[in-house]
């Protein structure tokens, strides 16, 4: 009797679970010694580790071919890493530490955000300059082939979907750098739903400049849970300020490059040179102690101001140590008077000089859920705020009258301030029309003679 052959086809069947996101993360936790953040009150029962089978089987269903739990929506990490690992001798990036670094990414994801590919450069379509950081430039593309998403069980091919991508390039980075590394493996190693995702690395043939291929972009309350997403994992940004965040229909979070372990360092330990963006950075940063995850909330509570008052921090004056001075003598820029009392309040706990006065990451979300969600309670300072920015923009006073400096710099570069002052909150810092009916800083015309000085001896 003649055995039919099995179509390898037959019992396989998508058996995933549509995973709610009000009760798990897309995918698994992977639980490792020392890994825990240190603010436990910061962890929600949304977390799925991997140890746990009852629960991933829950957030996640089974697997049709190998019949265990899901580590994430719509994946399998055993059988999706045979597939890479098949498909190892197919690809080169033309480096062999690039090779591994993408070939560990790929055996080890536990969900789509978790890999990376080799993307040869002609992948892309219809490149375009956007601009330039700190360390290289931004670029656009069309990536028609797009990501991995999934693995198609009954057609027994991947799902692949297509975007819009931006292409992130690191200067001299033709030698592959371990802080470029070190940025993308800091991407892999936090839960990313917030924070723009790293999908695959490219170069440039032109400049041989190594790329990141990042997308996706929110809004402000995302920026927060972006936020929360990195002290989750147990990390700061320390370099957070609104050219780290790409806008396209919302705001993401980019730049993990100098990302680091929260109990990396004693908040005590002074450091000799920071990088950073001066208006950007807690006065206890500005007078060399490590950046903190307290340090990460000053700098939201300035790039939240900047996203409602539509105004870059101190762009009338120079970024330099008489800044400083400032901002730890109590400077801040003007919150935008019409600003929602509850985002007003916000702001100025997270700029508090008061390290101990400031929100933990999971507050500030919340607080700023709590606005976007019940509208209705604060439907009469939403419109007010609305009405009047509509006003502003109508009228382009406020642009027509800003110069910006050109000592304003708005790139991470090395600072070294000495002797600069304790931290306190001024509580009287006179507002002026010196220069502008909408001077955006809180500075008086005494504060504005001595910084104008500074510049002028920098000058001689």
């Amino acid at each position: 009797m003649e055995i039919s052959k099995m179509n390898p086809k037959e019992n396989k069947r998508n058996l995933w679970e549509i995973v709610s996101t009000r009760e798990y993360q897309k995918h698994v936790t992977i639980s490792t010694i020392g890994s825990t953040p240190e603010s436990a009150e910061e962890i929600d029962d949304k977390i799925v580790y991997m140890e746990d089978l009852e629960k991933r089987k829950q957030a996640y269903g089974i697997c049709g071919e190998c019949n265990e739990p899901g580590t994430g929506e719509d994946w399998c990490q055993p059988c999706n890493a045979k597939r890479f690992k098949n498909n190892f001798k197919n690809w080169t990036s033309g480096n062999k530490d690039i090779d591994e670094f993408i070939q560990q990414s790929q055996l080890n994801a536990v969900y789509y955000k978790k890999y990376l590919e080799w993307m040869p450069f002609e992948n892309f379509k219809d490149i375009t300059y956007i601009t330039r950081g700190g360390f290289g430039k931004i670029y656009s593309a069309e990536w028609p082939e797009g990501y991995i998403d999934s693995w198609d069980i009954e057609n027994q091919k991947w799902k692949r979907y297509s975007r819009k991508a931006a292409l992130k390039s690191l200067d001299n980075s033709s030698c592959i750098s371990a802080e470029f590394l070190n940025e993308i493996k800091t991407h892999l190693q936090i839960y990313l739903w917030d924070v723009i995702q790293c999908y695959g690395i490219t170069q440039d043939p032109n400049t041989k400049d190594y790329m990141k291929v990042l997308f996706r972009i929110l809004n402000l309350m995302q920026i927060a849970r972006g936020l929360l997403d990195i002290h989750n994992a147990g990390k700061i940004h320390k370099d957070f300020h609104s050219g780290n965040i790409l806008h396209h229909d919302g705001s993401y979070i980019s730049d993990l490059g100098m990302c680091q372990p929260a109990n990396n360092e004693k908040q005590s330990d002074k450091q000799e040179g920071i990088y950073g963006v001066l208006p950007y950075m807690a006065p206890e940063v500005l007078r060399g102690y490590q950046y903190t995850k307290a340090s990460d909330i000053y700098s939201f509570g300035i790039i939240m101001n900047e996203y409602i008052s539509e105004e870059t921090p101190y762009n009338n004056i120079p970024h330099n140590d008489a800044l400083a001075i400032k901002i730890c003598e109590g400077l801040r820029p003007n919150i935008f008077k019409y600003t929602p009392k509850l985002l007003a309040d916000l702001i100025t706990k997270c700029w508090d000089a008061k390290v101990e006065n400031r929100p933990i990451t999971k507050e500030l979300y919340q607080e700023l859920e709590k606005l976007y969600y019940k509208q209705s309670k604060y439907r009469s300072q939403i419109n007010e705020y609305g009405d009047k920015i509509k006003l502003n923009r109508t009228s382009e006073k406020r642009s027509n009258n800003i110069q910006t400096h050109p000592q304003a710099i708005y790139t991470s570069r090395l600072l070294n301030f000495k002797n600069l002052p304790e931290p306190v909150n001024s509580v009287d810092v006179i507002k002026t029309t010196l220069h502008s009916e909408y001077l955006d800083c809180q500075l008086d015309e005494l504060d504005l003679n001595e910084i104008n000085q500074d510049e002028e001896n920098n000058i001689e």
